[in-house]
């Protein structure tokens, strides 16, 4: 089992910034990838962003590219959400997500952060 827990989640206005992190417990060994999702109210979740080990290949949605940065620390088994140039349209639901294994899906989620972008 993994436990997720995330932080940083709040309100800021439109072009302001936030960083998001996410602390993984509960498993001695590495973890494949880590990610972030999100949810707006009325819509399904959707991929953000993932990571493949501390330094490794990155994968970002269309529409936060070039905006967004997502890192990680392996030592810590914690993953991170730099978010630039906020708009409204980014306000949801943010989960932290793991994939333990490379040929699996992401099975552990956290409870998620809220994120909230006035215009």
């Amino acid at each position: 089992q993994v436990q997720l827990v995330e932080s940083g989640g709040g309100l800021v206005q439109a072009g302001g910034s936030l960083r998001l992190s996410c602390a993984a417990s509960g498993r001695s060994f590495g973890i494949y990838s880590m990610g972030w999702f999100r949810q707006a109210p009325g819509k399904e979740r959707e991929f953000v962003a993932a990571i493949v080990r501390s330094g490794g290949p990155t994968d970002y949605a269309d529409s936060v590219k070039g905006r967004f940065t997502i890192s990680r620390d392996n030592a810590k088994n914690t993953v991170y959400l730099q978010m630039n140039g906020l708009k409204p349209e980014d306000t949801a639901v943010y989960y932290c997500a793991v994939r333990p294994y490379s040929w699996g899906n992401f099975d552990y989620w956290g409870q998620g952060t809220q994120v909230t972008v006035s215009s």
